[in-house]
């Protein structure tokens, strides 16, 4: 079975890593582990460069992506050392892609199943073909679950849900996971295209610095204190009220305030209003 690393592709500051192995489903084998890892640092690098505005991850092919390789863990010499280096580097390609200081958009046009799965859940928004099904896989071979997947599951979807999806191994298409909060938007498969250029647009139409604050805040929000997470808000807001983004546009607001105080619009008549 051939190895085709992730495509990536940047265009005016948008991100596009690609999966393509579609013979294989575009399971996660070590080199495109690897190789996602790498593509995550070099779009960090990106970002610190100040040329980074969105992330697309997608796919290739009929499946999103199947999960780690299983024919490859079933063939591995030493499989305990293998699957732990396999899951060690996709961790820290996803810990990465989490820490990117832009937001991540996925488009799912099929199945995501065991890593797939945690891909999507990696992910700020999902845009979801009718044709995606959505499953945990992992009991299924035997397994437990990796790239984050027990860790994020219950946050998108509940601890009742998450439970159900990891221990029945229930498959779930894409209206239900539209209703269960898993997936954002829900489209025809010959739409998919369009609406994430739509999600995209609507991204990078504001200001690069507060949409990638937002999406770092939302993550973070999970797994520390309120208190502290007060803090972080009311610093990280007043940082960017001094940048020059932050100061035309509120300069610009205010301004259009002051107009509309100082020429109110005229009162309508008695007769209109009693």
């Amino acid at each position: 079975m051939t190895t085709s690393l992730p495509e990536v592709d940047v265009v005016d500051g948008v991100a596009t890593v690609r999966l393509d192995r579609p013979d294989a489903g575009n399971a996660l084998d070590l080199p495109t582990a690897l190789a996602l890892r790498d593509a995550v640092a070099r779009l960090a690098d990106l970002a610190a460069a100040g040329g980074l505005r969105c992330i697309v991850l997608c796919a290739t092919g009929r499946l999103f992506c199947a999960g780690g390789d299983v024919r490859a863990m079933a063939a591995a010499p030493d499989r305990e050392a293998f699957v732990a280096e396999l899951a060690g580097v996709l961790h820290e390609a996803l810990a990465g892609l989490r820490t990117l200081p832009a937001p991540v958009v996925v488009a799912v046009q099929g199945p995501a199943a065991g890593a797939g799965l945690g891909l999507v859940l990696a992910a700020d928004l999902v845009v979801a073909s009718e044709r995606a099904t959505f499953l945990t896989a992992y009991a299924a071979v035997g397994l437990s679950p990796d790239c984050g997947v027990s860790a994020l599951l219950p946050q998108v979807v509940g601890a009742r849900r998450a439970a159900l999806l990891l221990l029945t191994g229930l498959r779930i298409d894409a209206s239900t996971a539209l209703a269960w909060g898993l997936v954002g938007q829900v489209c025809a498969p010959d739409d998919l295209d369009a609406t994430v250029e739509a999600v995209v647009a609507g991204i990078v139409a504001q200001p690069a610095l507060a949409v990638g604050e937002a999406a770092r805040l939302l993550r973070a929000a999970p797994d520390r204190p309120y208190s502290e997470h007060l803090a972080d808000e009311a610093a990280t807001i007043a940082r960017l009220s001094t940048t020059p983004d932050a100061d035309r546009r509120l300069r610009a607001f205010g301004a259009d305030a002051s107009a509309r105080r100082d020429h109110p619009t005229e009162p309508t008549s008695s007769k209109e209003h009693p």
